[in-house]
């Protein structure tokens, strides 16, 4: 693990961007191809962004997404299909997007992206964490025991409280009960994470991470079992942990 600090979340993104860009230029080198998982949400905002600005074959770039919610439309503001092609997949051509989509045959939908995603490794995994500690919608408890790439997962209230405070919905009882979200499992495959982790409301996600063992009550310290998993915060997610203390390296 390693883990950087920046002054705020344009700047994180713009580091987590450059560094997600140079593996993904590097990945296209070697193998003639790139296949890239991204996360959604309002702490992705800063590093997607700045990562469609970067110097990338984007045709050689196969990418995947997390989860979407359970027979929520495209077409509301919450759809993490919505999100990705406004913000990401419409901007540059990348050779192909895998879209979760939670409405229609759902087995049907788990079965084809788990063909898709398990032809080939991904190569960078870009991987948010929520304010309840959770990676995708692998809310605590998380399932640490499937090896299901996808699976429907029923969502906690602190995740709904997450989306309705970051304004993807008015109330609670509008967010869905269910989603489709990528498994703890096939995030781990990933060959490097990098998780943008900005803004004061995940200071105690990420304290609770960092300083706790392996649960799946705090579903992203699984990410500290990842051989290659980096980690950006900024001043503030950064503020409760204990900066003298050695989490592999700091930088500041």
């Amino acid at each position: 693990m390693k883990l950087y600090v920046s002054i705020n979340p344009q700047e994180l993104g713009e580091k987590a961007a450059s560094h997600a860009a140079d593996e993904l230029n590097k990945a296209i080198s070697e193998q003639g191809y790139a296949r890239l998982l991204v996360s959604t949400g309002a702490s992705q905002f800063e590093t997607l962004s700045a990562l469609i600005k970067k110097d990338i074959d984007w045709k050689k770039v196969e990418m995947f997404h997390l989860d979407e919610y359970v027979n929520l439309p495209e077409n509301h503001i919450a759809s993490f299909r919505k999100y990705l092609k406004e913000r990401f997949v419409q901007r540059i051509p990348l050779k192909k997007a895998h879209l979760v989509n939670g409405e229609g045959d759902i087995k049907e939908t788990i079965k084809l992206l788990t063909e898709e995603i398990r032809k080939q490794p991904i190569d960078v995994a870009l991987i948010g964490i929520g304010e309840n500690a959770h990676i995708a919608f692998n809310d605590p408890p998380a399932d640490f025991d499937t090896k299901e790439a996808y699976i429907v997962v029923e969502l906690d209230d602190k995740c709904k409280e997450q989306q309705v405070r970051e304004g993807w919905f008015k109330i609670i009882e509008d967010v869905p009960k269910t989603a489709i979200s990528m498994s703890v499992y096939q995030i781990m495959q990933s060959k490097i994470i990098i998780s943008s982790v900005p803004h004061l409301v995940k200071a105690k996600a990420v304290k609770d991470t960092l300083e706790s063992d392996l649960t799946n009550t705090i579903p992203a310290t699984m990410l500290k079992q990842h051989d290659n998993w980096h980690l950006y915060l900024d001043e503030s997610s950064s503020s409760l942990i204990d900066h003298k203390q050695s989490y592999n390296s700091l930088y500041l």
